[in-house]
């Protein structure tokens, strides 16, 4: 038997308990992974909420990402060993191949050799947030060394990456946070300008930062109102790309600053990467480079025992940290 954490109503965090089940052999095209770290996502907070794209089968798995060694290989799979030390590349369904518990089955395809030099937590600290911020700016927004890019909820392990992954091709990072509580760590984790756009102009702020251009690429999982706002920031010919919704309002389209900047407003999802078979291995080369040239470094912002799940997904709802939260087992 393994245990592996499930949820058999949707709620909050008290509804995930850990039960005890048995984990199938692996598929042709699977590998199976005793697992070392896990790495917390808010998608699995919303899954867990319905408030996510996939609906939940109950009981229900959840989690994308992890870290261990493997265990056994589906008969259709090469390129891997048992024993290999291994990290996991978000799925296309987390219920089916979900990462909270100590073995489980993971297709091949979303499994990766991360460099030695990673200890398991940072690891499965990864992935999620490399794919999804390398998706953005690099292979959609070409982001080079003459843009200004801005990265709103900035203290996520989304942010973070973002940083890192602006800074290794020369951008200038403009990173938005609600208050002046989470500047000085903004700064310290790579940005190069912070606005609290509770206390300061947004607009204003950008316009100096950028001598009156704006910024061309902007980075966004927040939408609601704020998009307008955003859009007014932007350089001609700018895109924003919206890879969240977590704001609960819907916001007015910006019409004017969309027609006058001839700008592209566009929704992204991780899975537009790790869908597509070239793209996903131009991913994996980018940021398995970076994570052995030191260029790109997960962030943690606290780790918790397997036994802890519900406290730390109470932590990751408490918008407290800064990067990632990451679940030892």
């Amino acid at each position: 038997m393994t245990r592996v954490v499930r949820f058999h109503e949707y709620g909050e965090p008290d509804v995930l308990q850990i039960d005890d089940i048995e984990v199938a052999p692996p598929a042709a095209d699977e590998v199976q992974i005793a697992v070392r770290a896990i790495g917390l996502n808010r998608a699995e907070v919303m899954f867990r909420r319905h408030a996510y794209l996939q609906e939940a089968e109950f009981p229900s798995r959840l989690g994308y990402e992890a870290a261990g060694t493997i265990k056994a290989l589906g008969s259709g799979v090469n390129g891997f060993g048992e024993g290999d030390a291994v990290s996991v590349i978000p799925t296309l369904d987390m219920a089916r191949w979900g990462t909270y518990g100590e073995v489980i089955n993971v297709p091949a395809r979303h499994v990766v050799k991360h460099p030695a030099k990673l200890s398991f937590e940072q690891a499965a600290a990864s992935w999620m947030q490399y794919i999804t911020a390398w998706g953005a700016l690099i292979e959609q927004a070409k982001l080079s060394s003459n843009d200004f890019v801005i990265v709103s909820a900035a203290s996520s392990s989304v942010g973070i990456a973002a940083f890192q992954i602006a800074r290794s091709v020369g951008a200038t990072v403009i990173a938005t946070t609600r208050t002046s509580a989470k500047v000085e760590a903004l700064r310290k984790a790579g940005a190069h300008h912070v606005i609290a756009t509770a206390e300061e102009d947004l607009t204003a702020r950008v316009r100096d930062i950028t001598d009156g251009k704006g910024a061309r690429v902007v980075f966004d999982p927040i939408g609601g109102p704020a998009i307008a706002q955003l859009a007014e920031c932007m350089a001609v010919g700018g895109i924003l790309l919206e890879y969240g919704a977590l704001s609960a309002e819907e916001g007015p389209f910006p019409q004017f600053a969309v027609l006058g900047k001839s700008l592209t407003l566009k929704g992204y999802l991780y899975t537009e990467i790790v869908s597509d078979d070239a793209i996903l291995d131009r991913a994996k080369t980018f940021i398995n480079e970076g994570l052995e040239s030191g260029v790109l470094d997960p962030f943690i912002s606290r780790t918790f025992a397997f036994e802890q799940i519900q406290d730390a997904t109470r932590f990751l709802e408490s918008n407290e940290q800064i990067g990632k939260i990451v679940v030892t087992v």
